[in-house]
């Protein structure tokens, strides 16, 4: 697969990355460890250079998992994990006191089997905590050897820019696909002006760009979709044109709308680099088949012309995590 650089820090990975989260949390019934593990390497064997991770996710057995299946690879890989979105105790809830991030880095450090994180997000945004303090302990986690590039999540323009003065930010990562283009408006020009890569997570908004997901369907009981506005029954009824969009250009490209998808993604900028996840080797396959798809220039036109026409419906988060999203 080919290769993409993080903005300017100088961190290469992969052009598509492997979102973790999925393999044991959020999306329905956890994969088997055995199964996990063999899942992540086949993703190396693919192609796949950048994982991504988080405490939060499990919480903590996520990192585990992407640990043991990457141990024999470590030096050829690159992980991403994540601190500020667990408290004490594992607490739900954004968490970024500088000794809080210490801790956190120190236990994502003994789950992951490293001497040291590659990327090191700030999970959410915690309003409470200067994001000067935030960055500068990252800078000092630098210094020691324990991280080497510093990354925010769902920041805000003023937080990156903020946070970047202090110790230079490698990505950021937020949601970014044919049916989440906010960043357009002000994220990817701030990203593009500070050097800083974008990762995309959702780039196939939770599955629905795939036309896997109709306004039939029944998600497992504790799929976090179930409470995601814009998976509510009329939401999906209303959404299908987005589908069918991505459909016609996939059948005349002989490729899949997952693939047309990420494809889109890959050609909005050359430090794009999104993380699809999956459960299944066949989607991780089809997916980073993506990397081979190019879009030319009408039909990217003719996705942004249809896209102006588009009204998705429904929120992105339920209520009660919109209120963390950094503006």
């Amino acid at each position: 697969m080919q290769k993409r650089s993080l903005g300017k820090s100088g961190l290469e990975v992969s052009a598509i990355g492997f979102g973790c989260m999925g393999i044991n949390f959020a999306y329905g019934q956890a994969m088997s460890k055995t199964d996990a593990i063999a899942l992540l390497r086949h993703a190396y064997e693919d192609g796949v250079t950048f994982f991504d991770t988080a405490e939060a996710y499990g919480p903590f057995t996520n990192e585990e998992i992407v640990g043991e299946a990457l141990a024999p690879i470590r030096d050829k890989v690159v992980i991403a994990t994540k601190f500020g979105f667990l408290g004490e105790g594992g607490k739900p809830g954004p968490d970024s006191r500088p000794d809080h991030i210490r801790a956190v880095t120190e236990a994502s450090l003994k789950r992951l089997g490293t001497d040291h994180i590659d990327l090191l997000y700030q999970h959410r945004v915690d309003k409470t905590v200067p994001i000067e303090d935030v960055a500068g302990t990252v800078r000092d986690l630098i210094a020691e050897g324990k991280v080497k590039h510093f990354g925010l999540s769902e920041a805000g323009v003023n937080t990156i820019r903020r946070a970047h003065a202090i110790q230079p930010v490698a990505a950021l990562q937020s949601e970014y696909s044919l049916w989440w283009r906010e960043p357009e408006a002000e994220i990817i020009p701030t990203l593009e002006e500070l050097g800083i890569g974008f990762v995309p997570f959702s780039p196939l908004g939770k599955g629905f760009l795939t036309g896997a997901i109709d306004d039939t369907t029944e998600f497992n009981a504790n799929d976090f979709r179930n409470v995601v506005p814009r998976f509510a029954k009329e939401a999906r009824e209303a959404n299908r044109s987005l589908v069918d969009l991505i459909g016609g250009i996939a059948e005349r490209k002989g490729a899949t709308r997952a693939q047309v998808a990420i494809a889109w993604l890959l050609a909005q900028k050359p430090w794009i680099v999104p993380i699809p996840g999956t459960t299944k080797v066949h989607r991780l396959l089809e997916n980073d088949g993506a990397a081979k798809v190019e879009l030319s220039v009408s039909e990217l036109s003719e996705i942004a012309s249809a896209l102006d026409r588009i009204d998705v419906k429904g929120e992105r988060y339920p209520a009660s995590l919109q209120a963390n999203i950094d503006r």
